[in-house]
């Protein structure tokens, strides 16, 4: 057992090591500034020119593509900085530079000029890349030897994950609306800057957790498995063409994409069979991908492979789950903003400000607690982080505090539109609990199952927009659908992550080899990705669909689709659980 790790466990804030809840904050304000960004981005994209907040109004296509190159890159680069901590830097040290990197991007941002715009956007995707992996990888090093408190540390990790998505939505998303979208990017940043001032002083909890990792360290996981008798599978020359054609491929598709629709720059689109817009890269890049797999699959012993086939079908469902689901990042904000009434009087406003009220400071008072349990324990070692983090619940305090005081002195209310992207951390963190205890119990369901409902439970939430925008004629610019639609939307979309989300890194954990692990957890995050931009490839057009067909059809499609792909993993569950051997 390590020592280090027992030092770290003396002590403890609600049963589990300090350090962790240092981590909580820190992963708390990074999301935080990444959900307030994303939440107001598309709808200052493709706002108006004029009027008292101007947006810069974009094309739908224009601003989804950049969107959903974002988020793409966003999942990608953690490959990369995974590594670079893993072998060169330490995760500690990635920790701090991605989260100065991401300071840089948020302020760059709230500039407000297009080249300002292209620097922030390309700051927050490498910053993310040094950050986002290597959290997780500390908290794995601080529960070395305890693994029986690893899920309850992870659940109070995905806790932070989700408050700070909360409170990053609310506050930004106000703030971009009602007072400036300089100033929404702007607080992005701030609390950016301060959560990693507080995790980099709060260092001396973590011992040599993270430290920069010693010259020559042995993949101990690999001479196990020769020892074991278990078969390496090194990369031939057909392997290495096929991963080049995919990464050529896909980066001419990923680079053009926003080029040719934001800058009207053609010099990568090629009509290539009849397909412009780089389509054919795509196509090949997904061809070369899946040729990858065929030949290399066969290759390992039958059990290492059989699993291996069974979570590159999960991945598979992966990617039209998420191309679905982050529509809430794109298609749903012009939606909210063009399609619902959002404008409430008399008792109908007073009761959305109740509302608004409790599902505001109800949140922040729990986590201002944790705040407090921090620092009776720990503010005689890390007193200048404790500081820093308590500025920091100063100032949102004080913005929530005037964010509630100027719409209770409003007689009439206009529902901003970012405000319904909380609702997805909110039912998180409201089942959450539910779904554990399902989850731990005999009524434990298989993997295709779950698929089934997460898939299923997606595209019931979209049957609900579909059915509430059923009279919307073709062609309409504006409807005043009723706000219950996305309600039901968001509860079902919830429900349905709840059910997938989470699987794919645990199935990824027990199907997978521990040499084989960062190779299929690049496939399982590339899936991700692809989904992502896919998703706002897709929901670009929902202008031209709606002009074309109807709102209603468009989607339609995120509900046919989804539910479509549901039932085939339930038809796949004899295969799937034989491919699983005995996993659950």
């Amino acid at each position: 057992m390590n020592a280090n790790t027992e030092n770290f466990f003396k002590d403890k804030v609600l049963g589990h090591p300090a350090g962790l809840f240092v981590l909580f904050f820190t992963e708390m304000w990074e999301r935080f500034s990444y959900y307030g960004m994303r939440a107001i981005l598309v709808i200052f994209l493709t706002g108006a020119i004029i009027g008292d907040n101007p947006g810069w109004e974009w094309s739908t296509p224009a601003a989804l593509s950049l969107l959903g190159t974002y988020a793409m890159l966003v999942y990608l680069t953690p490959l990369l900085g995974g590594w670079l901590a893993d072998n060169k830097i330490g995760y500690r040290m990635a920790v701090v530079i991605g989260a100065l990197l991401m300071t840089i991007g948020h302020a760059s941002m709230a500039m407000e000029t297009p080249t300002f715009l292209y620097i922030g956007i390309a700051f927050l995707i490498l910053g993310n890349g040094f950050f986002k992996p290597n959290m997780t990888s500390i908290i794995s090093k601080m529960y070395e030897g305890h693994d029986e408190k690893k899920d309850g540390a992870y659940n109070i990790f995905y806790m932070g994950v989700n408050a700070g998505a909360f409170i990053g939505i609310m506050l930004c998303g106000w703030v971009g609306e009602k007072v400036g979208w300089s100033y929404g990017f702007g607080l992005a940043g701030v609390f950016m800057l301060l959560g990693m001032l507080q995790f980099y002083f709060a260092q001396p909890l973590f011992g040599n957790i993270g430290d920069k990792p010693e010259k020559n360290q042995v993949n101990q996981d690999a001479v196990r498995d020769v020892k074991a008798g278990l078969k390496l599978n090194p990369f031939r020359p057909l392997d290495l063409f096929l991963i080049a054609v995919f990464t050529v491929s896909a980066l001419i598709f990923i680079i053009n994409d926003p080029l040719s629709k934001i800058g009207d720059i053609q010099t990568l689109n090629f009509d290539l069979f009849g397909m412009t817009d780089s389509l054919f890269f795509a196509l090949l890049a997904a061809v070369s991908f899946i040729l990858l797999l065929l030949i290399r699959l066969p290759r390992y012993v039958k059990i290492e492979r059989d699993k291996m086939i069974a979570f590159a079908i999960f991945c598979v469902f992966t990617v039209f789950f998420w191309a679905a689901f982050e529509q809430a990042a794109g298609s749903l904000p012009l939606y909210t903003r063009d399609f619902t009434n959002r404008f409430l009087e008399g008792n109908a406003a007073t009761g959305f400000k109740i509302v608004d009220l409790v599902v505001t400071v109800v949140p922040l008072l729990i986590i201002t607690y944790v705040l407090l349990s921090l620092f009776r324990k720990t503010f005689n070692r890390i007193g200048l982080s404790n500081v820093i983090l308590g500025i920091s619940f100063i100032i949102v305090w004080a913005i929530v505090i005037f964010k509630l005081y100027t719409e209770f002195q409003s007689t009439e209310t206009e529902v901003p539109v970012t405000w319904f992207a909380i609702l997805n951390s909110l039912f998180i963190i409201m089942f959450a609990p539910l779904f554990t205890k399902w989850w731990d119990s005999k009524y434990n369901p298989p993997a295709s199952v779950k698929y089934f409902l997460g898939l299923a439970l997606l595209g019931l939430g979209f049957a609900f927009l579909a059915f509430g925008a059923r009279n919307v004629p073709a062609g309409a610019d504006s409807a005043s659908l009723s706000m219950a639609w996305l309600v039901f939307a968001y509860l079902f979309h919830t429900l349905g992550e709840l059910c997938l989300s989470p699987m794919g890194l645990s199935y990824l954990s027990k199907l997978i080899p521990a040499r084989m692990i960062a190779f299929m957890f690049g496939v399982y995050y590339l899936a991700i990705a692809i989904g992502n931009k896919l998703a706002h490839y897709v929901g670009g057009d929902i202008e031209k669909i709606a002009q074309e067909y109807s709102l209603s059809t468009f989607f339609l499609i995120f509900t046919f689709i989804p539910i479509g792909l549901g039932l085939v993993s339930l038809m796949l569950h004899p295969l799937l659980k034989r491919l699983m051997h005995g996993v659950r």
